[in-house]
């Protein structure tokens, strides 16, 4: 399977906990194809919100593509997901019940077709932050420390 990752929410994963990840489908214009295949998208300040029993992506940033003249698109429009029934359900009533967020991870291509990934999260507090900053900087320094005894 050829997957061609676009762009990558590393912020969601610093300040979520991922609970679950869901694979959606866009509903995309063809100037915001051809901005994701020249990797033109951010998903930062991004999220997923319902509206009725429709999933929609708010706030994700796909440039303009500067080669189409009057077919563009609004950057930062609303998108709607493409998911099964019972996965609309499932991420509505946790994020009504639980109190939960879906966050999007990342944006990809799948055989050719334009993806998103979509996570179920907790937020975390401000210990958890420093907690996975601890254990990142230790894991460093033992890359260091090997790479050092490897010379």
């Amino acid at each position: 399977m050829s997957i061609k990752i676009i762009t990558d929410n590393k912020k969601a994963r610093f300040d979520y906990e991922i609970l679950e990840t869901f694979e959606a489908g866009l509903v995309l214009t063809g100037s915001e194809v051809k901005s994701l295949r020249d990797s033109q998208a951010s998903l930062k300040d991004s999220y997923v919100a319902f509206r009725g029993h429709e999933a929609f992506l708010q706030k994700a940033h796909i440039a303009v593509y500067q080669a189409s003249s009057y077919n563009n698109h609004e950057p930062e429009r609303l998108r709607k997901l493409l998911l099964h029934e019972h996965e609309l359900t499932k991420i509505n009533a946790a994020i009504t019940e639980k109190g939960l967020t879906c966050v999007p991870l990342k944006i990809y291509f799948k055989k050719g077709i334009a993806k998103v990934e979509i996570a179920l999260a907790r937020g975390k507090k401000k210990g958890d932050k420093r907690q996975t900053i601890k254990s990142r900087e230790a894991d460093r320094d033992i890359q260091r420390g090997l790479r050092k005894t490897r010379r």
